[in-house]
């Protein structure tokens, strides 16, 4: 776990960081003029795309020698990734049952789609060499 932590944060925080205004740009200029599940369908392979420069660089740093520690590094992240996720809603006025909710509606499971996959990058890197 020692070694998960540091890996797991450096993955997560650059692609959330740049989730977050690539959200901000989805919300306010593009799911205006092409609808908010078009909208999503658009960020997140941009968002994936990223995740997988990332990973590369994060398993450079901190190589995991093994597909289940790299599991547990895209688990982890997944966790943390949803932490902020959920932060970032209640900072925006949104309730736990309301963010829940979201998930459920075509572009919220497209997202959550994505984020599994963000999740699960690590370990299809590490396999890809």
């Amino acid at each position: 776990m020692s070694r998960l932590l540091p890996a797991a944060l450096a993955y997560v925080l650059p692609v959330f960081a740049a989730a977050f205004v690539l959200g901000a740009l989805r919300v306010t200029v593009l799911a205006p003029k092409v609808g908010p599940l078009a909208a999503v369908a658009i960020e997140v392979p941009l968002v994936l795309a990223l995740s997988w420069v990332v990973a590369a660089r994060v398993l450079h740093r901190w190589p995991q020698p093994s597909p289940l520690l790299c599991v547990g590094l895209g688990a982890l992240a997944f966790g943390i990734l949803m932490l902020l996720e959920l932060a970032t809603a209640l900072a925006f006025g949104q309730g736990v049952t309301q963010f829940l909710a979201a998930m459920t509606t075509p572009p919220g499971a497209l997202g959550l789609a994505g984020q599994i996959g963000f999740g699960l990058i690590p370990l299809v890197r590490q396999a890809s060499g």
